[in-house]
């Protein structure tokens, strides 16, 4: 089902017939936003998304997380409106500091818990369909000392472990790829955490996304 209405279009795409009336009327009375359609899979929301090219799409994470990997490779590819490319929002309960992250280096442009209120969802549309990429707060912690990170102390061995860690690479492999013990890289993380004050490993790749310019997060 289409709307043509005005606003910028945002696709829906869920199993659960009520969820999509909700965010519908949402959209709808939002004044600057509206629903381009409702799919209940995947694959027809990427074939509609061929002929509609929405600003945004709404998924459910319910779909699976490998499932979803893939399709966001696919999908954060396509052009939407105005050959701006595709904003694809993942919502879901029970968001991991970890699958967040994944999803965002597969192409998600918004994070969002499926238990959050209408004007947080709002916010997250208009962020992604403006050209940002959002998270909703509190599935990283406290943000706040991702402000600041102090990479300039860190030293060269730290810096190369920094990035791989930002690409997702896991300890046991980022010591194979640079020839080290996993031992010592997680004693190299001690010493990144301890100089730039961020949060865990999740934080870091975040600092190095939102040092790039890949990332914008919301303010608390």
């Amino acid at each position: 089902m289409t709307n043509q209405s005005a606003g910028k279009p945002v696709l829906i795409c869920d199993t659960q017939p009520v969820a999509m009336e909700g965010i519908r009327w949402l959209l709808d009375n939002s004044g600057d936003l509206r629903c381009a359609g409702t799919v209940t899979t995947l694959e027809a929301a990427s074939e509609l998304a061929v002929s509609l090219s929405p600003a945004a799409i709404i998924v459910d994470k319910g779909f699976g997380n490998h499932t979803l990997m893939d399709w966001l490779h696919q999908t954060s590819s396509l052009p939407g409106i105005s050959g701006a490319p595709i904003a694809p929002v993942l919502w879901g309960a029970g968001i991991t500091e970890a699958e967040a992250l994944r999803f965002l280096q597969a192409g998600a442009r918004g994070i969002i818990r499926r238990t959050s209120p209408a004007e947080t969802m709002l916010a997250c549309l208009r962020a992604v369909t403006s050209g940002s990429t959002w998270m909703e707060e509190g599935i990283f912690g406290s943000t706040d000392k991702l402000m600041q990170p102090r990479r300039s102390q860190l030293t060269p061995r730290e810096h190369q472990i920094a990035e791989l860690v930002e690409r997702g690479l896991r300890n046991r492999d980022i010591g194979r790829q640079l020839g080290i013990q996993t031992g010592t890289v997680k004693i190299h993380l001690k010493h990144i955490f301890e100089k730039t004050g961020v949060r865990g490993r999740y934080g870091l790749a975040l600092t190095g996304l939102r040092e790039k310019g890949t990332l914008s997060l919301p303010s608390n």
